[in-house]
């Protein structure tokens, strides 16, 4: 890629990168560091996503940034503990999060089918009410085949998910090409309002460029905005700064690895 087309692609991928620590050890300070980085010379990224009880800390210090805050439930194990989930998603409100990321119980969902999947993604959108988005991370790797890939981004869309994300970055395989033309085709034919999150594995522009591709394709020019489209990749935000700030570096496309 050009320079100057990195420059664009940059500017566009700025805006719709969700910044995440969801490491086991986080700390407020390493909270801290993420709020901070989440505030570029070129502009803020769409979010960061954090622990529910990590929340309160982000919230005071991104408070007028524009930044949203996202609360990971049921992360990355992707239980069936209703309960729990419920009571982290409540505090993470309460405490001043914009927007749930909820695992979906794909093991159940795979073994079980749809009761205890529905039900969880049905209470806890009811808990966002209006003023909170909802994305369901539907661990598309874990669930292996691109029927049930399709099956869980209805159920998600049936109960009133805002988005639908690839996966945690957690499994062993995350965001793939195929996994997001499924679900961008789900999108299109159940609710062209909703949106995706291509998560895992998303490291370059050139990597991000090849998923805005395909939305184009699939949703059409004009749809993609921080309401319907993020990325969950943390480490995008590099190869963007680089870009943005002059520096640059030309990488081969790595989307599906």
């Amino acid at each position: 890629m050009k320079q100057a087309d990195r420059r664009l692609a940059a500017l566009r991928v700025l805006p719709l990168i969700d910044l995440t620590d969801l490491d086991k050890n986080s700390s407020p300070l390493a909270v801290a560091a993420l709020s901070a980085k989440a505030i570029t010379p070129y502009g803020p990224t769409a979010a960061i996503c954090i622990w529910p009880h990590f929340v309160e800390t982000a919230k005071s210090l991104l408070h007028g940034t524009g930044v949203r805050i996202a609360a990971a439930v049921n992360f990355p194990d992707g239980g069936t503990d209703i309960d729990g989930v419920l009571a982290d998603t409540e505090k993470a409100i309460a405490d001043g999060a914009d927007e749930i990321d909820l695992v979906l119980p794909c093991r159940d969902f795979v073994e079980n089918g749809v009761i205890i999947s529905r039900q969880m993604i049905k209470s806890v959108r009811k808990l966002c009410g209006r003023n909170n988005r909802l994305k369901v991370i539907i661990e598309a790797g874990e669930l292996g085949n691109d029927a049930l890939i399709e099956a869980a981004s209805e159920v998600a869309l049936e109960e009133g998910a805002h988005f639908i994300k690839t996966s945690s970055g957690k499994a062993g395989i995350n965001a793939t090409p195929q996994a997001a033309r499924i679900i961008l085709e789900t999108i299109r034919e159940f609710r062209r309002g909703a949106g995706i999150k291509p998560a895992g594995g998303i490291h370059t522009l050139e990597d991000a460029r090849y998923y805005l591709d395909l939305a184009d394709e699939i949703m059409g020019e004009g749809w993609i905005t921080p309401e319907t489209f993020r990325f969950g990749a943390s480490g995008l935000l590099d190869d963007v700064l680089a870009a943005l700030g002059g520096n640059g570096r030309s990488a081969a496309p790595s989307v599906g690895h």
